[in-house]
């Protein structure tokens, strides 16, 4: 580190230009190919998935994303007068001629009267693209979109909803990001009282981020990679970014205070703090691509993708920030900080101030206030025991959007299933077959919790056949989920018995529910292998047994107070509608996955500083209550401004429109709340100070196995074996002495 350090202060300027050219290049490539993301919730081998294949092997036409337009009256208006029905068949027939859309179902055609309301004043069309909604051009979607909106007047509301639809709404654009930085340069500003100093931590964080945000959308056109994947990594970036940039510079600042020249600062810094740096973003790297153990393609995009911009931030910080460094000199100090130094030379930085009171408070009362954490962690956790994956469907959207109001305007019509139906899929093989398949409409129909079932549609080849099920409540209520299971388990086995068809639950409800359970099934294992890696690494760093256990327990803690605070505003809606996320409902099944990954390396890097500094005075005085409080008071504070930073960070892209985002941005500005103020700050160092010396404690024979991975700084690895070649050479002196007093005795 202090190699590659001193290379970035030699060459400041070839190694800002290198940083440059690459995100100019990055950036000129994904402008000329353009983004390719793709949603693809299908998990392999489940029953939703076979359903969609057999659909789309039988009827080409139908396995392509399938969307409506809805139109409604004002008051005294009917959707069956002749200026409506001519306005919105003409419309219709527009729609079905522009490029993508494979067919447009009227309700004005033959068998559609179901689509137009009993008050005959919402009438709705039904439109299948020619692609799934992984691969639509959004630019399709969008002629689609304008031209049925066109047809909209003061007594006739047009609004569009589905999967295909939602591409084409705007989110916050970059307002979110630039809220976001803004606070953190105001916190870094009043940390540092350097304008320079301060606007170091962004712009390093921005290139590395920027980097990697276009370098994301390059890799959509290799692998699967979901739509949300550039934001989040934006989101993971611009918060560990700054803080990993933030510590650096503070160690910087510390050696220039001390004396040290510009150059000699910014290679110490790096060469100290930026090891644990490198450690911090390589456990945030290991959980969030232990995602990749669950084998499912959507989720190794996520993980590759924050994974590649986490690996760049930790790049930009170690390189590029030294340089700038370089280039500012000693501005990194504020002025006041500059003309102390010139006044009255180095003088050494003791912890004073509300820091240092904190520690020694800490230090006397450690049962009390870990007693306080422990309550204050399990009450914010309590609401993650309810929690319940399922569909946020477009009725979760705000109330501005045009899905959310075509959402609102078909549940109001014809009920809340219409917007989720399930489709019942089957291959046909003799006479039995289609008899039962004619009869099961009737018997669906009897059937708790299923509002209407279409009679059965064969293929050309009359080999493949479907049924479109809708039930009687919203695609993400837990009773839609109850439906398909009972389908599942109970009615359709018994219209199978005596015949060869194997019909198979299909549908958006059904696809998420399967996806759920193969996440919730592989959970363990993943949670495991994340913590088992995490604790690994520690293990390596830290040449501890209880360092290790403690940040798995903390870890675990942190998770689960963040879930719960999700579940609190996303599914019980307190204050989700205040928020602008739209009303309450269940949590998207892949959330845990991907917030699990990324809460426990943000976690694990607080972990890290905290106890790295610990650890540094432990090697040199061999003193636990020293190092404890000692790395507290010098830690506290930059990790709690840290922490406001990234807080401020995650809680911006609360502005960002996306609720699926927002859910990250709280979950991650909860997670890293209650890490700073309540974990690292409270209640990890009352158990430190608790267990003692046992907080250090490896075996003999475990330590002369483990390879040495250096995480302090090389001075305080050398303190340590000094220190530990006096304490031998004390014991050595001891024995000395002590057979020397024995031989007397036995002469005399």
């Amino acid at each position: 580190m202090a190699a590659l350090a001193r290379w970035c202060v030699q060459h400041r300027l070839v190694a800002v230009l290198l940083w440059l050219v690459a995100f100019g290049g990055v950036t000129a490539a994904a402008a000329v190919t353009g983004s390719s993301y793709s949603n693809d919730y299908e998990a392999p081998g489940t029953e939703s998935g076979r359903a969609t294949q057999l659909l789309g092997a039988g009827f080409p036409g139908l396995g392509g994303d399938s969307d409506t337009v809805v139109w409604h009256t004002g008051h005294g208006g009917s959707v069956r007068s002749p200026a409506v029905e001519q306005s919105m068949t003409r419309t219709l027939d527009k729609i079905a001629e522009l490029p993508g859309v494979a067919s447009v179902d009227s309700p004005y055609g033959r068998g559609g009267a179901d689509r137009i309301s009993d008050d005959n004043r919402t009438a709705y069309a039904n439109i299948t693209f020619a692609d799934r909604v992984e691969t639509i051009d959004k630019g399709e979607v969008r002629a689609v979109v304008d031209t049925a909106k066109k047809a909209g007047t003061d007594g006739l509301d047009v609004e569009l909803g589905g999967s295909a639809v939602a591409l084409t709404q705007s989110s916050g654009g970059h307002l979110a990001e630039i809220v976001g930085v803004v606070v953190a340069a105001v916190v870094l500003f009043l940390a540092f009282g350097s304008l320079a100093a301060s606007m170091l931590p962004i712009a390093t964080a921005l290139i590395g981020v920027g980097t990697a945000y276009f370098g994301i959308v390059l890799l959509g056109h290799a692998m699967t990679v979901a739509d949300f994947a550039p934001m989040l990594g934006m989101l993971i970036g611009l918060g560990v970014g700054i803080d990993y940039a933030l510590f650096i510079v503070t160690r910087h600042r510390r050696g220039l205070k001390r004396g040290l020249p510009v150059a000699e600062a910014a290679q110490n810094a790096v060469a100290t703090t930026g090891r644990a740096v490198v450690f911090a973003g390589a456990t945030v790297c290991i959980a969030l691509l232990g995602m990749l153990i669950l084998r499912l393609g959507f989720l190794n995009g996520v993980a590759i993708a924050a994974s590649l911009t986490v690996v760049l931030t930790v790049a930009a910080s170690v390189t590029l920030l030294p340089a700038l460094l370089s280039f500012i000199g000693p501005r990194a100090l504020s002025r006041r900080e500059r003309r102390r130094l010139d006044e009255h030379g180095p003088e050494p930085e003791m912890p004073t101030g509300f820091a240092a009171r904190w520690s020694a408070f800490v230090e006397r009362h450690p049962k009390v206030l870990g007693g306080v954490a422990v309550v204050v962690m399990a009450l914010l956790a309590l609401p993650t025991f309810s929690l319940h994956l399922g569909t946020s469907d477009q009725g979760n959207d705000p109330r501005t959007t045009t899905t959310r109001q075509a959402y609102d305007l078909i549940g109001e019509g014809f009920g809340p299933g219409v917007n989720g139906p399930l489709t019942l899929v089957t291959k046909v093989g003799g006479a039995e077959d289609r008899l039962a398949l004619d009869n099961l409409d009737l018997s669906l129909r009897l059937t708790h919790g299923v509002a209407s079932a279409t009679p059965v549609t064969y293929n050309t080849a009359g080999d493949t056949a479907y049924l479109t099920v809708v039930p009687s409540s919203a695609p993400q209520s837990k009773d839609t989920s109850d439906l398909v299971d009972r389908l599942r388990t109970e009615v359709l086995p018994r219209a199978e018995a005596g015949t060869s068809l194997d019909l198979h639950v299909g549908g958006v409800t059904a696809s998420y529910d399967d996806f759920a359970d193969v996440i919730v099934g592989k959970l363990p294992l993943f949670v495991g292998v994340v913590i088992s890696l995490g604790c690994v690494l520690l293990l390596l760093a830290f040449r501890s047994i209880g360092i290790p256990l403690k940040a798995a327990v903390m870890n675990i803690a942190a998770v689960a107070a963040a879930f719960g605070v999700v579940v609190a505003i996303f599914q019980w809606g307190w204050g989700s509608d205040l928020l602008g996320l739209g009303r309450a409902g269940p949590i998207e099944p892949f959330l845990p996955v991907i917030m699990v990954s990324v809460l426990f390396g943000l976690s694990m890097d607080y972990q890290v500083f905290l106890v790295s500094r610990m650890y540094e005075e432990w090697l040199e005085t061999g003193d636990n209550r020293r190092a404890v409080r000692v790395g507290l008071a010098e830690t506290s504070r930059v990790i709690n401004s840290a922490a406001v930073i990234m807080i401020s960070v995650f809680l911006a892209f609360v502005l960002s429109g996306d609720r699926v985002i927002a859910m990250f941005g709280i979950a991650l500005a909860a997670a890293v709340a209650l890490d700073a103020f309540v974990l690292r700050t409270l209640l990890v160092p009352a158990l430190m100070h608790l267990l003692g010396g046992a907080n250090w404690w490896l075996p003999g024979w475990l330590d002369r196995r483990l390879p040495r991975v250096s995480i302090e700084a090389p001075e305080c690895r050398a303190a340590h074996e000094r220190l530990a070649e006096a304490t031998d050479a004390g014991v050595a002196d001891v024995l000395d002495a002590a057979d020397a007093a024995d031989m007397m005795v036995k002469e005399r």
